[in-house]
């Protein structure tokens, strides 16, 4: 995790923070002084989780990263893959104790925000130590490659900049960011999230399908169901034999779908639809069908309303028509 100083010219000028040693005295500075001022007052756990837009970009996270790494999560409510993530991140921020402050951030009425820091897709995922941006991850990221990177990111923090984080009053209130009124499916959805938390990816598809035995088009278990068999289908990939053979065999549609799906894993979502579509292009017959379907899927675990989805329907649409 290299640390890159960040311009945000339009929101703020950070002009002055030219390298890590800079950021780190910036840091120890503004630490000092609050120390003088009897430190840094316990915060509650729902302060843990925040809403930040351009107005208060500076306040908000590049003030805040002196003492703790912010995490940014780049949203939008259209966004199917991020209303998975989102609750997740919140869950996390605060199972960490003010180890790190989670800033979720909406792209449609922070478009500034979404250029400044390049992102061509969401959900995607940056964090702010010190006043320098580090890109974490991007699209759907299993909950223990989240936690690997937290944890990475932490030390960064600590090691790099002394931040040492906040101080959470863990009795100021009853923050639950699962918390919402009880619906008929919340029981096996929860079930099925517990069963991704313990990596029983079997348990958690199983769940998913009990759901939409019920409610076919329940929204949260169809995105829920297509994540969980993605992870399914690579867990045991090797993604290194994986990409050598379809680079070797650009003709052998199983190397190209397995190809696809960990391009999507990794968040190259683009790179995953224009695999399958460029596949759906040179074939017919059954590997043509299984390309195609296969790209249906992914577009499952997307989201119908994103727009790399549409690019890539489009696209579709041109090499089968």
């Amino acid at each position: 995790m290299q640390p890159r100083n960040m311009s945000m010219s339009g929101v703020v000028d950070l002009a002055a923070v030219k390298a890590a040693g800079e950021a780190k005295a910036k840091a120890e500075q503004v630490r000092a002084e609050a120390a003088r001022q009897g430190g840094s007052a316990a915060v509650p756990p729902s302060a843990l989780v925040i809403d930040v837009d351009e107005a208060g970009f500076e306040r908000d996270v590049l003030q805040r990263s002196a003492e703790v790494p912010v995490v940014l999560d780049f949203w939008a409510e259209w966004c199917e893959p991020c209303k998975q993530l989102g609750p997740l991140l919140e869950r996390l921020a605060v199972e960490y104790n003010g180890r790190f402050l989670l800033a979720k951030i909406d792209v449609d009425a922070n478009q500034m925000l979404m250029q400044q820091f390049g992102i061509q897709g969401i959900p995607a995922v940056f964090a702010v130590v010190a006043g320098q941006a580090l890109p974490l991850f991007q699209g759907a990221v299993p909950e223990a490659q989240i936690r690997e990177t937290l944890d990475q990111l932490i030390q960064v923090g600590e090691e790099r900049f002394g931040l040492t984080g906040i101080v959470v009053d863990a009795g100021a209130d009853a923050f639950d960011p699962a918390a919402r009124p009880a619906g008929p499916y919340d029981a096996l959805l929860e079930a099925a999230m517990s069963a991704l938390d313990a990596g029983d990816l079997a348990g958690a598809v199983q769940a998913y399908k009990n759901v939409l035995a019920d409610d076919p088009a329940h929204p949260e278990a169809k995105l829920g169901l297509a994540q969980a068999e993605l992870l399914t289908r690579v867990q045991d990939l090797d993604p290194g034999a994986v990409r050598k053979k379809a680079a070797e065999n650009p003709a052998d549609v199983t190397a190209q779908i397995a190809a696809a799906d960990l391009d999507l894993v990794g968040g190259h979502v683009q790179d995953a639809f224009g695999r399958l579509v460029e596949t759906v292009r040179r074939t017919a017959g059954e590997d043509r069908d299984a390309a195609r379907l296969r790209l249906l899927e992914l577009f499952e675990v997307i989201g119908a309303d994103d727009p790399r989805v549409t690019a890539a329907r489009q696209a579709l649409a041109r090499v089968l028509f």
